[in-house]
């Protein structure tokens, strides 16, 4: 008589004895891809096996992670037509940007989107052009090459609380505002871990050698730190004992991360107070409003530099120029999501 094998059982007969260093196994049959996107160890996607040796992709990072990614099956010799599910946790293109390439390379896949995203994933034409106009036709080309839509038919639309049973895995889709309107995480039940997208914050591996550094993330356009606050709790509340972050890795130390990150919550918060009354004070004195965005954004940058670099400095990172330089463009991603926050609670009155 052959003995049942669970999920466990064939994650670890399928785990080939080495990995490459972009590649690790974070859990039974569950693999974090680096996605060499920008510098490494910045962003990540997951692989997930079930007990028939189908994969599920949790984030998809842009169109060029998907020859990586297609390696990362050949390692774990699952042919791509195994691939059943493909699940950003929401649309902006570090994490959904290679959803439709990496669809045409799964022809039995089907995304599993946010109701709020799946428009996107549909019709990227809207994201596209305004991420060029953030960026320029060349830094965007670098950074995310080809959005290729994902038919229409092959995407499907997770409600929140809703289950996916998945042989020995069961999925459960939580909507979390606060990083995004339409951003969910996904708790997987049997290992009892949350896929976070950045929800959870933001934990780089190279910065936590003298003790853990999180933090929140405001970037552009549906900054809420209520919402936020909320998630946490939310993301808390299934009991999971680990999460899975995609900036960067598994994390299990989560009372921490939770205090660390509503401290971080609160502290954007009182920025975008500040933020928003600057900017209301130079509406009322007619000022020019684009003059004034752009340098309410400096100010902000500049001061979420310096608490971050505060901060590491306390844990034992002393090289302030480097840490500056490291985390220059999440500050600026961040000040400029607190600006759009100010100048849109301004226009609500």
């Amino acid at each position: 008589m052959i003995p049942h094998r669970t999920g466990q059982d064939y994650a670890a007969s399928m785990a080939p004895s080495t990995l490459p260093h972009w590649m690790k196994e974070v859990d039974s049959g569950i693999y974090c891809v680096d996605c060499d996107y920008v510098q490494p160890e910045l962003a990540c996607a997951y692989i997930m096996l079930n007990e028939k040796g189908r994969a599920a992709f949790l984030e998809t990072n842009t169109s060029l992670a998907v020859p990586r990614f297609l390696e990362a099956l050949q390692i774990l010799e699952i042919p791509a037509e195994n691939v059943d599910w493909i699940i950003p946790t929401h649309v902006h293109l570090d994490h959904a940007g290679g959803a439709g390439a990496l669809l045409n390379e799964c022809k039995d896949a089907t995304v599993l989107a946010h109701p709020r995203a799946a428009r996107h994933l549909i019709d990227p034409g809207r994201l596209i052009q305004s991420s060029i106009q953030v960026y320029g036709e060349e830094t965007f080309q670098k950074l995310y090459g080809e959005i290729i839509p994902c038919e229409e038919t092959r995407v499907r639309i997770m409600a929140d609380g809703e289950l996916l049973y998945w042989e020995d895995r069961t999925l459960e889709f939580l909507h979390t505002r606060g990083h995004a309107n339409h951003h969910f995480c996904i708790f997987e039940k049997s290992c009892n871990g949350v896929f976070t997208g950045d929800s959870f914050g933001i934990a780089y591996p190279d910065l936590q050698s003298g003790g853990d550094f999180l933090f929140a993330s405001s970037t552009p356009t549906d900054f809420d730190p209520e919402a936020a606050h909320g998630s946490l709790k939310k993301i808390r509340s299934t009991g999971a004992d680990k999460v899975f972050l995609t900036h960067f890795g598994r994390l299990d130390n989560l009372d921490a991360a939770e205090s660390q990150l509503h401290e971080s919550l609160e502290f954007l918060e009182k920025l975008l107070t500040d933020a928003s009354t600057t900017l209301a004070s130079g509406k009322k004195e007619n000022s020019d409003s684009d003059q004034d965005s752009k340098s309410a954004e400096e100010n902000v940058q500049r001061q979420i530099l310096d608490h971050w670099i505060e901060r590491l400095n306390q844990n034992g990172l002393q090289d302030s120029v480097a840490l500056n330089e490291r985390l220059n463009m999440d500050a600026a991603l961040n000040a400029a999501g607190i600006v759009f926050a100010a100048r849109r609670a301004i226009k609500k009155g």
